[in-house]
């Protein structure tokens, strides 16, 4: 790509991100954004074949790490010993948390962009992939307990789903609220030390 193509695009995409941010997805509209970047609607299509494809351009790659580094977490803690995965799961849910708020605020506006302005695309759907995610990983939790000898309560699927997307809700509200970098960490852990202490009640562990 040449220097003018990598500016025409670059000027392409912040016009965008303006009109998502101002419009949403839905009701952002093509034309502006290309007499906003200042080229042809021609030009335009020689680089975005949709507006979807334009969000996509704006948000996927965020979207992606975001949840393969979530996964990685859950994962990691399943390695965890059976013993010691009840007595560290705070401090690890802690640590793995902030480690995806680091991530988060070092790409703040993408996600600004994901949580308040993507309806009507499949981003909209990130608190719904998390907390299917994090339900995937707490019957692992529990199945794993029951098999080395530690008594779980059963928790109803819906009401499972419902608690965990209220955790995420939350949690995302640091970015809804543009909360300060500075302000997370105790946020963080008291958000997870809140929910961890839920959990472990209606569990019975």
């Amino acid at each position: 790509m040449s220097e003018v193509e990598r500016t025409t695009l670059d000027n392409i995409l912040a016009a965008a991100y303006k009109e998502f941010m101002q419009k949403g997805f839905q009701g952002a509209s093509l034309r502006n954004i290309v007499r906003q970047a200042g080229v042809t609607t021609g030009a335009f299509y020689g680089y975005f074949k949709s507006k979807e494809e334009l969000f996509d351009a704006l948000v996927r790659e965020q979207y992606i790490h975001i949840l393969d580094m979530y996964q990685s977490i859950l994962d990691d803690f399943h390695k965890i010993p059976p013993d010691a995965q009840r007595t560290c799961m705070i401090d690890y849910g802690v640590e793995g948390i902030l480690r995806m708020t680091d991530y988060i605020y070092d790409n703040f506006n993408v996600f600004k962009l994901i949580l308040c302005c993507s309806e009507g695309t499949v981003y909209e759907n990130l608190i719904h992939d998390m907390t299917q995610m994090d339900c995937d990983a707490t019957r692992d939790f529990s199945d794993t307990m029951q098999q080395n000898g530690i008594r779980t309560n059963t928790v109803h699927p819906q009401l499972e789903h419902i608690l965990t997307s209220g955790m995420f809700y939350a949690y995302f509200e640091l970015v809804v609220h543009e909360i300060p970098k500075e302000n997370t960490g105790e946020y963080v852990r008291q958000l997870v030390s809140f929910y961890e202490a839920g959990w472990q009640k209606i569990m019975g562990f």
